[in-house]
């Protein structure tokens, strides 16, 4: 099996055990991003902010893989509160504009750090 670890500095480094992104063949699978910046600084706020940092994070490390959000084919959206789904779904739109990959979209308990938003892609490299 092809596999390669996806790391780069303009995404936070993972707080945990395990990888930005794992590219495996022609696909990769990121690790769920929360609003930190690359410096690990945590975005508090509301929550379109929170969610335009990780989308930040996001691009940085499919662009490390090579990838831009047009590769995109699954989101998983994990949101700690389902009545941000509007505001979460406005910032998700910006980035992915007509190019819209399956997604699933469920509310948490609890994210890391009490974040109000994390997700996670998986994305076909052509």
């Amino acid at each position: 099996m092809d596999k390669k670890i996806i790391s780069t500095t303009q995404a936070p480094a993972a707080i945990g055990p395990y990888s930005q992104a794992v590219q495996v063949g022609n696909l990769l699978f990121t690790s769920g991003q929360i609003p930190l910046t690359p410096e690990g600084e945590l975005v508090t706020g509301d929550i379109e902010a929170q969610t335009r940092q990780v989308f930040k994070n996001l691009e940085a490390v499919l662009r490390e893989a090579g990838c831009t959000f047009r590769d995109v084919v699954k989101a998983t959206v994990f949101i700690a509160d389902m009545n941000d789904f509007a505001k979460v779904n406005e910032v998700y739109a910006e980035y992915f504009g007509d190019n819209r990959p399956a997604r699933s979209t469920v509310q948490v308990a609890r994210l890391p750090k009490d974040v109000g938003v994390e997700i996670e892609l998986i994305a076909v490299r052509a």
